[in-house]
C-alpha cells in the first residue's frame, strides 16, 4: 500500500515500532489479536488495527502540501478536513478556513471566493450540487480532492445499481458529510433514501408490505429521501449501500433483513432474488473493517476498563466505543490532558454528547488491565501520550523507551 507523507508531529516511536513488527510477523493481516505491553503493574492491550488509515493519510498530505506549495494564497478547506480536532486545529493555524460546519452550515459565504482561491474537498467527500457551485466560480476541485477512494467505491458501487434500475438504500447518519455526499451521488443516478439503522429500516420495511400508507412516509422520512421519490414504485427494486464507517454487523443485518422482506413481499428465489434486491455485497472500508474486528478481538482478553482515542463527532471512533461498552466500562477520550490526574478522567458520552467526570477511574490491584485503541483519524502521537501519561501515575514501571527498544 502506498506511504504518505504525513508530518512527524503525528507520528510515535512506540507506535511506529509496535506497527511495524506486527507487519513483519503477519503481512497478511491474518493475526487480529491484540499487542500486549507490560510496563508492570500496568498491562495494555492494543488493539491490531487502529488510527490513521490510508483515507486520512491521503487527505492529510494533500493538504499540507497544498499549504507548502501555495504560499500567499487564500486556502479553504470546504469543512473538516477529517473528524480529529487536533488535524483540524493544526491547518487553521497554518492560514487555512473552514467554509461551512460539519453539518454544511455556512462559515464563510461562497460568493467570497474568487478563481485564485484554493478549496480543499475533505476526505468525507462532498455533494455534485456544492462541486458544480464551487466550479461555476472558477476553483478547480478535481486538482485539491482529498476524498477517500473508499467513498467513492461506494458512489461507484451506487452508480452501477443505478443504472440496472435499482433504488438505493443508504445505512448512515444523514447528517453526516460522507452521507450528503454520498447521498447526492446515488439520488444524482436513482431514487434514494436513507435509513439511520435498524428501526428505521423496520419502518421503510412497512411501506414496502403495504403496512404503513404510502403518504406516511414522506414525514417519517423527511430529509432523507430524493426529490420525487415515488414510495409506491421506488421500493420495488432495491440494493444497500453505507456510510464507510457503520458497524459492519449493523449494515450486514440491515441488508438481510430487507432482502428477507423483498423475498416475502414477492416470493423470491435464490434463482430470481435479483429481480428485486441487488448484491452490492459489503461496502464498508477496509480500515474500518479491520478496526472493528481488531476491537471484537481484544475484547476477548479480560481487563479492568478500555479507552478509546479519537475525535467526538468521528463516527468511525463512536462505533469502536460502541462495541467496547457492551463489554466492560468504557472512556472515549479525545487526548492525554483528558486524563486529568490518577483519580479523575473527563471523557465523552457520545450517547448524550457530553463529556462526564469519573473519579476513582484506576482501580488499585495490580498488575492493571487496560484495552486500548484509537480511531481512523486519530494520530498515533495521541495513542502514545495516553498510554505515557497512565504508565506515569505508577513508580514501579517499565520506562517507555525500553518497551520502543523491544519492538525494534
Amino acid at each position: 500500500m502506498k506511504q504518505f507523507d504525513v508530518p512527524v508531529f503525528y507520528r510515535s516511536p512506540l507506535i511506529s515500532a509496535i506497527k511495524r513488527k506486527r507487519k513483519e510477523r503477519d503481512k497478511l493481516k491474518k493475526d487480529f489479536s491484540p499487542t500486549f505491553l507490560d510496563f508492570g503493574p500496568v498491562q495494555i492491550y492494543l488493539a491490531r488495527h487502529f488510527g490513521f488509515c490510508y483515507g486520512v493519510e491521503n487527505a492529510i498530505e494533500i493538504a499540507f502540501r497544498t499549504i507548502d506549495e501555495n504560499p500567499g494564497k487564500r486556502i479553504f478547506l470546504l469543512s473538516e478536513m477529517i473528524h480529529n480536532p487536533q488535524v483540524n486545529r493544526d491547518l487553521l493555524s497554518r492560514g487555512v478556513h473552514f467554509l461551512q460546519d460539519t453539518h454544511g452550515r455556512q462559515i464563510i459565504a461562497f460568493e467570497e471566493l474568487t478563481p485564485e482561491d484554493i478549496v480543499l474537498i475533505p476526505a468525507f467527500g462532498t455533494t455534485l450540487e456544492i462541486e458544480q457551485k464551487l466550479n461555476k466560480i472558477g476553483i478547480h476541485t478535481e486538482k485539491y480532492n482529498t476524498t477517500c477512494p473508499f467513498v467513492e467505491k461506494v458512489w461507484n458501487r451506487s452508480e452501477v445499481i443505478a443504472k440496472k434500475e435499482y433504488s438505493i438504500i443508504i445505512h448512515g447518519k444523514p447528517t453526516h458529510e460522507e452521507t450528503r455526499a454520498t447521498f447526492s451521488h446515488a439520488a444524482f443516478n436513482a431514487p434514494s433514501v436513507v435509513v439511520k439503522n435498524m428501526a428505521q429500516t423496520i419502518e421503510l420495511s412497512k411501506y414496502i408490505t403495504g403496512e404503513k400508507p404510502a403518504e406516511d412516509f414522506y414525514t417519517a422520512f423527511n430529509g432523507q429521501y430524493s426529490e420525487g421519490f415515488n414510495i409506491s414504485r421506488d421500493l420495488a427494486r432495491i440494493g444497500v449501500v453505507n456510510q464507510t464507517t457503520m458497524l459492519a454487523s449493523d449494515t450486514q443485518a440491515i441488508a438481510d433483513y430487507l432482502k428477507q422482506v423483498m423475498i416475502k413481499k414477492y416470493g423470491l428465489t435464490k434463482e430470481n432474488l435479483a429481480e428485486r434486491f441487488a448484491d452490492t455485497r459489503d461496502t464498508l472500508c477496509y480500515a474500518t473493517n479491520d478496526n472493528q474486528t481488531s476491537v471484537s478481538e481484544m475484547l476477548q482478553i479480560p481487563a479492568d476498563f478500555a479507552i478509546v482515542v479519537g475525535g467526538y463527532n468521528s463516527s468511525n471512533t463512536s462505533h469502536l466505543v460502541e462495541l467496547c461498552e457492551e463489554r466492560l466500562p468504557t472512556y472515549f477520550i479525545n487526548n492525554a490532558e483528558k486524563i486529568l490526574s490518577r483519580n479523575e478522567i473527563l471523557h465523552y458520552n457520545f450517547h448524550t454528547k457530553q463529556e462526564l467526570l469519573k473519579k476513582e477511574f484506576l482501580p488499585v490491584h495490580a498488575p492493571l488491565k487496560i484495552l486500548m485503541t484509537s480511531g481512523a483519524s486519530c494520530p498515533d502521537a495521541l495513542v502514545e501520550q495516553v498510554i505515557e501519561k497512565l504508565v506515569g501515575f505508577f513508580k514501579e514501571n517499565s520506562p517507555l523507551d525500553d518497551m520502543i527498544e523491544h519492538f525494534l
